[in-house]
């Protein structure tokens, strides 16, 4: 299973970004290999609307059943939810750090946005 973080990193141990549709990556993990892959999210860093919707398609097109991030807006969400991919939202302060919590099961699925559109 692929599991996205939003990223402003290339490495495993990059910050954890707090904002899902301007986070400026994706680090895509896969758990059977253990790899990972990133993924530029540029060119919705600095766009007038539609960043989350954008960077859900995005998530989704990569693969990824899961994604963590520090919050989730609700275009955001009903994109990644339609296409049957679960978010959580963490506070951890990497992406290493995310992973071995979602492994763990410490991080609960979000049952919908925990922010409003253009935040």
């Amino acid at each position: 299973m692929k599991i996205a973080f939003s990223t402003s990193g290339n490495e495993i141990n990059a910050p954890l970004d707090s904002r899902f549709g301007r986070s400026p990556k994706f680090l895509v993990y896969d758990l059977d290999s253990e790899k990972f892959e990133i993924i530029d999210n540029q060119q919705n860093l600095n766009a007038a609307q539609g960043a989350g919707i954008q960077s859900a398609e995005t998530v989704v097109r990569s693969g990824a059943k899961a994604l963590v991030s520090g919050h989730c807006g609700p275009k955001a969400f009903r994109v990644l939810a339609a296409a049957g991919v679960k978010v959580y939202t963490s506070d951890a302060p990497t992406v290493d750090t995310a992973l071995e919590k979602f492994k763990a099961g410490e991080l609960k699925e979000a049952k919908g946005a925990d922010v409003q559109g253009h935040w």
